[in-house]
């Protein structure tokens, strides 16, 4: 608002009238949000004084000192070499090491299954489709933990005992109560470099594909992908192989007594858990797949057929690119459930983190470090899994010009 000097002309400003500060709403915000703040950091104080005052009262010692103390106690499954006279941090590690494998394991096999089962629920098969959707509506309603015990009693009570074991491969593959024996390659110092080649052949590969994609761009004309993706993956590592005499060394399981001896196991607990987790969560992804599928407009599938695609070729090369905008999101929440709901292993005694850091507390009295070593774990894992499958969404997502 401004008026006029009716002598000089000029015009004059009035000034805005000043509000008190907790009249102004950028203050009372910010305000408001330090006060939050201070709130917090309150309670958690006082959480953390008395829990400490508590411990002390009880004589119950705090820290994680524990972990360099021996542990003592046996674990019947591991990828790494472990005994009782090994410190709790060692057996902490194999039980991390005993969860990724599961979630890893999981995750590939309830992806493969869950496509394959999304599928099928859209196939104009009445058959195939109503079998599909008889799968998914039953596992689904039913909690995962009644399916693992379910599981767990087919494998260790359905199957023969170890010296009438199912011979799947005649003096090389077992099935009986005891688990899955398979042979052992015995480790060979070429193997470590076999390995290297094949991650230097993962990033050859890569690079091909990128190439091939920019060529294809530029001029138009196709590249062959997959023979030199083939070539850079297994070609160096095999060319090293045979050139240092193709050691190979298996070491065969052999029944010995009431067990086998040698070999690789797979336990009944591991079996039981894999097929609880893969086929729980498998149902899932198929809901995210066939959602997927469905919002891909009908004119790319009526394309297709103008341009004489079979149904799969076009299901792999047009429909599911497209899909895949669809599906990553919540195929994250999937991935992220099978690798917490792995934590049900404690209940059929597949030794994973919460089972051995379930005995650790029971054998130091440390459980509020314990569990908060369970919820870092989680935590990490989960985390990095989110930043995978975001990094992988943004790469898939539609770039408008």
């Amino acid at each position: 608002m401004s008026m006029t000097d009716r002598r000089s002309g000029a015009t004059a400003v009035t000034e805005k009238p000043k509000t008190a500060f907790w009249n102004d709403r950028d203050v009372r915000a910010v305000i408001f949000q330090i006060l939050i703040v201070l709130g917090v950091l309150a309670v958690g104080w006082y959480l953390v004084h008395n829990t400490l005052a508590n411990l002390e009262q009880r004589k119950i010692a705090t820290g994680f000192s524990f972990l360099g103390r021996e542990a003592g106690f046996s674990i019947g499954e591991s990828l790494i070499p472990y005994s009782a006279a090994d410190t709790y941090l060692h057996a902490i590690w194999v039980g991390i090491i005993n969860t990724l494998l599961v979630s890893v394991i999981g995750i590939a096999l309830a992806t493969v299954l869950g496509t394959v089962i999304g599928v099928a629920r859209l196939s104009t098969n009445w058959l195939v489709a109503r079998l599909a959707s008889v799968y998914v509506e039953g596992l689904r309603n039913i909690p995962l933990l009644l399916q693992l015990f379910f599981w767990y009693s087919l494998v260790s009570e359905a199957l023969p005992p170890v010296r009438q074991a199912l011979k799947l491969v005649p003096d090389y593959v077992f099935l009986s109560q005891k688990g899955l024996r398979v042979p052992h390659i015995v480790d060979h110092a070429i193997y470590g470099w076999m390995g290297l080649l094949v991650l230097v052949g993962i990033i050859g590969a890569f690079l091909w594909r990128r190439a091939a994609a920019r060529h294809q761009e530029a001029t138009g004309k196709l590249r062959p992908v997959f023979w030199p993706t083939v070539g850079l993956l297994i070609g160096p590592a095999a060319l090293l192989w045979l050139v240092t005499g193709a050691p190979l060394t298996l070491e065969k399981p052999e029944l010995r007594g009431f067990d086998f001896r040698g070999g690789g196991t797979l336990s009944p607990e591991m079996i039981a858990l894999l097929i609880g987790l893969v086929t729980y969560t498998a149902s899932f992804i198929a809901e995210n797949v066939r959602a997927g599928i469905l919002s891909v407009p009908k004119g790319q599938w009526e394309a297709s057929r103008a341009l004489g695609l079979p149904n799969g070729r076009a299901l792999r090369l047009i429909i599911l690119p497209q899909a895949l905008r669809v599906i990553v999101p919540p195929m994250t929440s999937q991935y992220l459930n099978l690798t917490k709901n792995s934590s049900l292993a404690v209940a059929i005694g597949y030794p994973d983190l919460v089972s051995i850091l379930n005995t650790t507390i029971n054998q130091t009295g440390q459980g509020i470090e314990g569990v908060a070593l369970i919820m870092a774990a989680y935590l990490t894992v989960s985390l990095s899994i989110s930043a995978f499958m975001n990094w992988y969404n943004k790469r898939i997502a539609l770039i408008e010009r």
